[in-house]
């Protein structure tokens, strides 16, 4: 949801994305309307001085109540520590060096709670009683919304949907677990095993992918949309795998609705009807029948819409 400026009267907020390579950040207003967004790329080693210089550039004269920041790992947002993180090196202080930095009321939260919040307030989780949000980007990651609810479990850290073990005699992941979800449908992973295919397999060098050895997830959406049947295979396998972890989540919570987004829901209904057909082969018939099985709506504005919003809560607004 975009929107031309904040209103001056209005409560602004800012929500931070740090799930991919590229940091994004937008200036949100209290009805979730995004009205500036700053990207750059991820500054790995320096993130409190990045996120400070990006929040200062969105604030400008405006007046910014709170900052909410969306990160991929286990995140207590009660006390903002960060209990284990596979893709970030965050130190015990980031939470106190980054409240310090920018002197903001400050939130951080699971990357995917924030964009299942984002989603269900605003997106295709609305009108809903219970959704589980499942993010395919570079990592994935799940989140259940109960009643307007974020289920967090005993310990605050329910909803790891990418840690579902799919292979057991796959590879070994970065949690530590083999044959993880994320080692096979992640955007990293769906290109290796895509390279892993076109090296052992003489005829899928007929696909296009064959001439870029640098080839990305969205080239091999972008060549699945052009008839490549080599690109097709590889969307066709990873909504297989990704729709049997669904049918898991459909027989064990019977939601209404689950929603799919994330970088790698670029391929829309070339990966979702595969989801689908999996999800139903594999599921509880009177189960499946009441979940809807969507694409999520607000793009990559969700991380952070969901975590502006979220801070805003926290803040008391």
């Amino acid at each position: 949801m975009q929107a031309d400026g904040p209103n001056q009267a209005e409560k602004s907020y800012i929500g931070v994305d740090l799930s991919g390579p590229t940091l994004r950040a937008a200036l949100v207003s209290a009805a979730g309307e995004v009205a500036r967004v700053l990207e750059a790329p991820l500054e790995r080693e320096q993130l409190v001085e990045q996120i400070a210089r990006v929040v200062a550039d969105l604030r400008g004269g405006t007046s910014v109540e709170a900052l909410g920041v969306g990160l991929p790992g286990l995140v207590d947002p009660r006390t903002g520590r960060v209990h284990f993180s596979t893709d970030l090196p965050l130190r015990e202080e980031f939470y106190a060096d980054l409240a310090g930095a920018t002197g903001l009321p400050l939130l951080l939260e699971n990357d995917a709670n924030a964009a299942a919040y984002g989603e269900y307030v605003l997106g295709a989780g609305r009108a809903s009683q219970s959704i589980f949000y499942v993010m395919l980007g570079y990592g994935i990651g799940g989140a259940l919304i109960f009643d307007g609810q974020i289920w967090r479990g005993a310990s605050g850290f329910a909803g790891e949907f990418g840690h579902i073990t799919i292979d057991p005699d796959g590879i070994q992941c970065a949690c530590g677990n083999v044959g993880c979800l994320e080692t096979v449908a992640s955007a990293p992973n769906i290109v290796r095993r895509t390279h892993e295919r076109l090296f052992r397999d003489s005829t899928s060098s007929l696909s296009k992918l064959a001439v870029n050895r640098d080839f990305t997830v969205s080239d091999i959406t972008r060549e699945a949309r052009n008839g490549d049947d080599f690109a097709l295979l590889m969307i066709e396998r990873t909504g297989r795998y990704i729709g049997t972890a669904i049918a898991a989540i459909i027989n064990l919570l019977n939601v209404e609705r689950i929603i799919l987004g994330g970088i790698v829901m670029e391929a829309g209904e070339l990966l979702l009807d595969p989801i689908i057909r999996e999800a139903r082969r594999r599921s509880f018939q009177p189960c499946f029948e009441t979940t809807q099985i969507v694409a999520a709506q607000l793009g990559l504005d969700s991380v952070l819409i969901g975590a502006a919003l979220l801070a805003a809560q926290k803040a008391g607004a």
